[in-house]
């Protein structure tokens, strides 16, 4: 496997492939928190971590710099944990596998955790470069975005001293982001009895796989498939038109990914079969026509299996599949204030048959606008109400408005420009990023966001486009020169 340090600017992919080998799980992040505070140690560097977790690193001024403003650079260090179901990989001991493949780098059968390990190795990078001009730096390292944002949440007033911040979190190369939606998570439960075998049945386990999957915000418009959704209209029309009895229910993992995979083990009559067998093809036909243009790898398999030892009682089977087919999924509404842009969505992220007879279904829920965020946050909790379902919604994060006033923002907008003759797009973005958090402990800050090209995030398809990497740190370098001379 070629070294990534192979690849330019050197510094930022050789930071990045020792980053690969330190296991940083959101909420488990041990890992990668002793990691910093000893490269702060080894280079001199003041640093510092609070009681959650994140951490500052300090870079003085270049010399004669020391009077301009200091400048936040800010990333997060957790990352999302999904692999293919094949793959044997321990993401709380196992080195990520990058490698080279062709414009792109990506992971052997996991995520990359380019989200957002690239940051964090541009931030190193600046810490380490002396040739480099600037003013005072911190750098800022924050827990737990992934699963909750709850590192930014606990960043207390005097954790950073910067009025200006820039958000390394970014996956559009060529594009600002100047403001971000707000995000809340919504979590139904409800128990089922179960019951025994009935006679004269064959079981079943039908499978969704090959679906690209991605980030729940930033991909949620490109009209991907939903394993959780697509194998339950399976099951809702064999159960609407045969007898049918279900034993499992297993799809997706995180509130922030688009499932990709999804499998259930169900009975039916053993008159049936046959039948079922020919619906399931038929079935197949028409979802490869549909998605064969957005996620081309689409697979739905059925195959015999071992009898279970029990089923979920008829009732909550009925409920399930309802519920499942009622939840809405994907854009509920387009920006009329940023055209082109999602203004709200909602993601039916998981659904688990967990110990003590309890069935899980998460759901996470995005908007620019907070009413918005809420109408759909109950939308979805009255599907669950109507089932009987115990239904919880966290207290959800924050958006970030535009403010299209940002000097931060026509920095770096004329910085892209002078290096490469091209005007970078200024907009919003339908993802949760920490910058709203900030403001409410730091309102004066002044802030932008950009990185390099990412694709598949939130999914074993995760890569990074190399070139990218690149114009990427040469933005990051520029600015910051720019502001030193302010």
């Amino acid at each position: 496997m070629d070294s990534l340090k192979s690849l330019a600017p050197a510094s930022v992919w050789g930071y990045f492939e020792e980053i690969c080998q330190v296991p940083r799980p959101s909420k488990k992040e041990e890992k990668i928190v002793a990691f910093l505070l000893d490269f702060a140690k080894k280079h001199n560097l003041d640093a510092k971590s609070d009681a959650v977790g994140n951490v500052v690193i300090r870079k003085p001024a270049s010399p004669g710099k020391e009077n301009a403003p200091t400048v936040v650079l800010q990333s997060h260090v957790d990352m999302v944990c999904e692999k293919n179901r094949e793959t044997v990989h321990d993401f709380e001991k196992d080195s990520i596998r990058p490698y080279i493949d062709g414009e792109w780098v990506t992971a052997e059968g996991t995520t990359l955790g380019a989200d957002d390990g690239i940051g964090i190795a541009a931030e190193l990078a600046v810490l380490t470069d002396d040739t480099l001009v600037h003013g005072p730096v911190e750098c800022l390292f924050t827990v737990d975005e992934e699963t909750g944002l709850t590192g930014a949440e606990a960043i207390q007033p005097g954790f950073i001293s910067g009025k200006i911040l820039l958000n390394l979190d970014s996956e559009d190369e060529g594009e600002l982001f100047i403001g971000c939606c707000g995000g809340i998570d919504t979590i139904a439960r409800f128990t089922y009895q179960p019951a025994g075998i009935p006679e004269g049945t064959f079981a079943l386990k039908a499978s969704v796989k090959g679906l690209q999957g991605g980030h729940s915000g930033d991909d949620i418009h490109r009209g991907r498939g939903n394993a959780n959704k697509i194998l339950n209209r399976i099951l809702w029309r064999i159960d609407a038109k045969y007898e049918m009895w279900l034993a499992d229910f297993n799809g997706g993992n995180l509130r922030n990914a688009i499932p990709r995979e999804a499998e259930a083990v169900f009975l039916v009559p053993n008159k049936f079969k046959e039948n079922v067998t020919a619906d399931f093809n038929v079935f197949r036909s028409e979802v490869e026509a549909e998605l064969s243009l957005t996620d081309p790898g689409f697979k739905l398999t059925l195959e015999s299996t071992e009898m279970p030892e029990s089923v979920i009682d008829q009732s909550t089977k009925t409920k399930l599949l309802n519920a499942l087919y009622a939840c809405p999924h994907g854009v509920i509404a387009m920006s009329f204030r940023m055209p082109g842009m999602v203004e709200t969505s909602t993601n039916l992220a998981s659904v688990k048959f967990l110990d003590n007879n309890i069935i899980e279904v998460t759901t996470s829920q995005r908007s620019d606008l907070d009413s918005s965020k809420c109408d759909v946050k109950d939308m979805v909790s009255s599907v669950f109400t109507l089932i009987g379902a115990e239904v919880k919604s966290g207290d959800g994060y924050p958006g970030w408005t535009p403010n299209p006033q940002s000097e931060i923002m026509n920095i770096t907008k004329s910085a892209y420009s002078r290096l490469f003759g091209v005007e970078p797009i200024v907009r919003s973005i339908h993802a949760g990023l920490e910058c709203g958090l900030f403001l409410q402990k730091y309102p004066a800050l002044d802030m932008i966001s950009f990185g390099p090209t990412l694709r598949g995030v939130h999914s074993p398809d995760e890569k990074i486009e190399i070139k990218s990497v690149q114009k990427f740190w040469d933005l990051l370098a520029e600015v910051l020169k720019t502001l030193s001379e302010k």
